[in-house]
Parts: C-alpha cells; sequence; structure tokens
C-alpha cells in the first residue's frame, strides 16, 4: 500500500535558498529521522544516533557554513536508512537489509511496490529540488560548484583513520584538486586523504547526476566525525572551509 506522506512532505530542507554564492551546498545524508510511514524500520531508536543512521555533523556544518558563505543548502530530511539519496535509486544497495554489520528489519524483503515508493517520495523529490536550484542559477547566469558535504567515522574495521578530510574526485575536477592542495598545504599529506577514505566510483550518484550533464566543477569533502561532534567544532570546520574554498576556487580562476 502507498503510503500516504503529506504532512510529512517534503523530503528535503533548504537553507538560504537563491542565494548568490558560487557554491550550491548539498548533504545527501545530513538527515537522521524516519517517516512516519516506515514505523522506525525495526531498529532500536539509538541505531539512528549512530553513523549507519546519517552523516554525523553534517547538517550542522552545512548551516554554518551556508551563513559563512551566504550560500544555499539542501540537505536531505530523512535517514539514509530510508533510502540512500547518494546512490542510483535503482541500485540495490540504495535500500541496505544491514549496515555495517546491524540488520535493519524494515528493509528486508521489499516489494517492488515498496522500493518504489521510497524512490517516489524520497530520493526522487531531494534531487528534483536540487535540480530545480540548479535550473535557477543558470536562468540568472550564475556560476555553480557543487559541494556535497559528508562525514566519516574515525574508525572502521578495527582500523583508525588518520584523516582529517578527504577529497572525492574522479580526477577531472580542477576546483577539487585545489581544495585538496589548500587542505594539505595546511595539515600535511598525511592528513588529507586523495580519494581517502573513499573513493569516488560508479556507488556515488549526487555529483555525477547533477554535476557532470552540467559541466559544473565540485567538490566532495569527507570530514571526519570527531571534528564535528558538537556545534561548536562544526562551526571551527565550516570557519575553516569557508576560507579555504573561496581561496580554492580563485587558485583556479587566474
Amino acid at each position: 500500500m502507498r503510503p500516504g506522506v503529506a504532512a510529512e512532505s517534503p523530503p528535503w530542507i533548504v537553507a538560504n535558498p537563491g542565494a548568490d554564492s558560487p557554491f550550491l551546498l548539498l548533504g545527501d545524508h545530513a538527515g537522521q529521522i524516519l517517516p512516519l510511514w516506515l514505523t522506525g524500520l525495526g531498529l532500536p531508536p539509538a541505531e539512528l544516533d549512530r553513523h549507519i543512521g546519517w552523516d554525523i555533523g553534517v547538517a550542522g556544518l552545512g548551516q554554518a557554513l551556508s551563513r559563512a558563505l551566504d550560500a544555499t543548502f539542501i540537505r536531505q530530511r530523512f535517514s539514509r536508512l530510508a533510502i540512500d539519496c547518494n546512490r542510483d535509486p535503482a541500485s540495490p544497495d540504495a535500500i541496505p537489509a544491514v549496515s555495517d554489520g546491524t540488520a535493519i528489519p524494515g528493509n528486508t524483503d521489499l516489494t517492488p511496490g515498496e522500493r518504489q515508493a521510497r524512490i517516489d517520495l524520497i530520493a526522487q523529490p531531494y534531487h528534483a529540488r536540487i535540480s530545480h536550484e540548479l535550473d535557477a542559477r543558470a536562468a540568472r547566469g550564475l556560476t555553480t560548484v557543487l559541494v556535497a558535504l559528508h562525514s566519516f567515522t574515525p574508525r572502521m574495521n578495527g582500523f583508525d583513520r588518520p584523516w582529517r578530510y578527504g577529497v572525492l574526485h574522479d580526477g577531472r575536477s580542477a576546483f577539487s584538486r585545489a581544495v585538496l592542495a589548500r587542505l594539505r598545504g595546511e595539515f600535511g599529506p598525511e592528513l588529507v586523504g586523495d580519494n581517502q577514505p573513499y573513493s569516488m566510483d560508479g556507488t556515488d550518484f549526487t555529483v555525477p547526476h547533477h554535476a557532470g550533464p552540467r559541466g559544473l566543477d565540485y567538490l566532495e569533502l569527507e570530514v571526519r566525525q570527531d571534528l564535528m561532534a558538537d556545534p561548536p567544532g562544526e562551526q571551527a570546520v565550516a570557519e575553516r572551509l569557508a576560507k579555504i574554498l573561496p581561496m580554492a576556487l580563485a587558485d583556479i580562476a587566474g
């Protein structure tokens, strides 16, 4: 049965819509809540506090960076466990049955109709809102650089991750290279990952889907979660990035 969720729509939240900044900030995994019609996915609420439920710190980081840069920030309202908006909606791993060892009962044995409902009610409207903002910016003749914000756990599979930041790219982004150079100039190469702790590959959806066809440059940035464990941490990272991103853009403009 198709859920009725009018009271929970839209699945996106926009801060500072229509801003003139060249940066359009995105938070695919910034949301933590679940739609009521998913009845918690059969999970204890504490699971949604973990990194499997959301990218810890990104909502606050995006808000602070939006204010500092006078930039629009579009983020997903709902948890990535409902559907991962940085995955092709048709991909099986867009709705995981298991995440970092935790079984997700409400994501098991879904019918095609149940999967399609999550696409229609969560993923598609989120990406449509991004497209709408990009169309409006193009109509105004504004330069746009997509900045997709993510965060990663300090430790995974028994490995302490040394990186403070990670720049994910496909090797063809001048802006990503400039940001990588600026961050490494500040922290050193050992603390800033080049396609670490993840690489941009065929699993990523948002940047290739929106930046690629429009010929836009981009940054997919990962920030270690312990740097943003509280609002002061989020603010500190935002202040640093608010200086680095414009400098990197100036580096490639010259």
